[in-house]
């Protein structure tokens, strides 16, 4: 647990850069959350006020300061389906039960699973929302919908996105830019697309309601499968945001207390009528980039946004999407991991196919959870596979031909079984084989097994077997699962 002091710190050690990276984040979280909420099926202001509870609520519990949490395409497209067969009020419903399974999730410090994450895959995930990033952006700047004012006005906006930190970075440069773009836009009068084009922001403050929907079992069975992927997405993605604003700020975060944090800001969400979030990568990135660094930023990223579509909604309205689009544009630029592509053709060809893999099934599919989980499991294969093979098995003839000695090195799991049993020759005819395995380890049910087969093979051979130099962890797994002494071994071998 993090102590007092350093929570305060967390606080008041960087306030002016939260101040102003906390506006830039709100500023670009709003047509966010309007969009999100239509790719959900609902109202903007579900989306909206699942942005501002979801930050705030983070802000306070999470795990991991400057992370920017909030509504977000992965979790949105989960509810399609929820409201279209049942409605708002199921999702709120499911809203605030993702969130205590993501609790329980924390409590039950399920964060560990992150280890098993490889450098690669994180690189692919980083990549691949980098490219989404950008790919969302394209509809703003298709010429069937926009003209070639846009394309200036976008093109300006990089200009004083890359070139105003060149006079002073006192000020965030993205804050810069939507300030002189909205400023322009409304002094020339220019008809370019704008927030209030994307649909109709909220004007009162959000209010405490409970779902409506019959407290049974078949409700609770609708709208489990849904809360479970939004809890299960929600957190890989926030955990693998976590890791990548770790490396960013150079800093260490707690991941069960972000489990938790994200668990209660989705459990309150769903009592004011919003729906589920988790963390974002690009707003965090903006927010980071911005200056942002502790939990005052993202506290207020929440707050700015509610009172902006609130109370200046009239204002917010008429901020042109050219120059938010130039913003996510930077923070796509910013985010994708340039030097893995230099890197290609110098890691490990499994390392290089494990990154572009993740990428190529997050982007076909747009489901980063799907494409974690191909990078993982490709990582494991090939891992065990490269593991198996400095599984050795050597051998040498003894007591003048009658006896033959075998020594077993490596790890013998079920990557290195069919290697392992291949290994010994059961056809020559011997007094006695010895099978010294104390530079070896059997690590589960398929070693156990292979070791058993070589022994019966050997016996029915008629030759004898002696293993020497099991370790206590090996001799524990085979004692409970070998079944080479026990009645009708081979019988019993034949059914494994």
């Amino acid at each position: 647990m993090i102590s007092l002091d350093a929570y305060r710190r967390q606080w008041t050690g960087n306030i002016r850069g939260d101040l102003l990276s906390g506006l830039v984040v709100a500023l670009a979280l709003i047509p966010e959350a309007i969009a999100f909420s239509i790719i959900a099926g609902v109202d903007p202001k579900v989306g909206l006020y699942a942005s501002f509870s979801i930050a705030v609520i983070t802000a306070i519990t999470g795990g991991r300061p400057a992370m920017i949490s909030a509504a977000t395409a992965a979790t949105a497209v989960l509810m399609v389906t929820l409201v279209r067969d049942h409605g708002l009020q199921y999702l709120l419903a499911a809203t605030v039960l993702a969130g205590l399974i993501q609790i329980a999730a924390g409590v039950l410090r399920l964060g560990f699973v992150m280890r098993y994450v490889s450098k690669s895959v994180m690189t692919g995930f980083v990549n691949a929302l980098a490219i989404l990033i950008f790919l969302a952006q394209l509809p703003e700047l298709d010429p069937r919908n926009v003209t070639g004012l846009t394309y200036l006005l976008v093109g300006a906006g990089l200009a004083i996105i890359y070139l105003f930190p060149r006079l002073t970075k006192a000020v965030p440069s993205p804050l810069v830019t939507i300030i002189v773009l909205t400023t322009l836009v409304w002094a020339l009068g220019l008809d370019v697309r704008t927030v209030g084009d994307m649909g109709t922001l909220p004007d009162t403050l959000p209010v405490f309601l409970i779902p409506q929907i019959p407290l049974t079992l078949e409700t609770l069975l609708i709208i489990l499968p849904y809360s479970t992927a939004i809890a299960v997405v929600g957190l890989l993605e926030s955990l693998m945001t976590q890791n990548i604003v770790d490396d960013l700020t150079d800093t260490t975060s707690n991941r069960d207390q972000e489990c938790v944090g994200q668990g209660l800001a989705n459990t309150a969400t769903g009592f004011i009528g919003g729906m589920a979030g988790c963390a974002m990568i690009g707003q965090s990135v903006i927010n980071i980039k911005s200056g942002g660094r502790g939990r005052l930023s993202t506290l207020l990223a929440g707050i700015y946004l509610l009172l902006m579509v609130v109370f200046l909604g009239s204002w917010v309205a008429q901020i042109p999407m050219a120059a938010l689009v130039a913003v996510m544009i930077m923070v796509s630029i910013g985010t994708f991991n340039w030097a893995s592509i230099r890197d290609l053709s110098k890691n490990p060809p499994s390392s290089s196919i494990v990154m572009v893999a993740t990428v190529v099934v997050v982007v076909l599919t747009h489901d980063l959870a799907k494409g974690v989980l191909v990078g993982v499991l490709l990582s494991g294969i090939f891992f065990a596979t490269k593991v198996g093979r400095y599984m050795h098995v050597g051998s040498q003839s003894v007591d003048e031909g009658r006896a033959r000695e075998y020594r077993v090195v490596g790890q013998v799991f079920f990557a290195s079984c069919e290697a392992f049993v291949n290994a010994f020759d059961f056809k020559e005819v011997v007094d006695k084989v010895t099978i010294d395995v104390s530079r070896a380890h059997f690590w589960d049910i398929s070693a156990v097994s292979a070791l058993d087969k070589v022994v019966i093979k050997f016996r029915r051979e008629g030759t004898e077997v002696e293993i020497l130099g099991l370790n206590e962890a090996s001799l524990t797994m085979i004692d409970r699962f070998g079944i080479r002494d026990k009645p009708d071994a081979a019988e019993r071998l034949i059914s494994h």
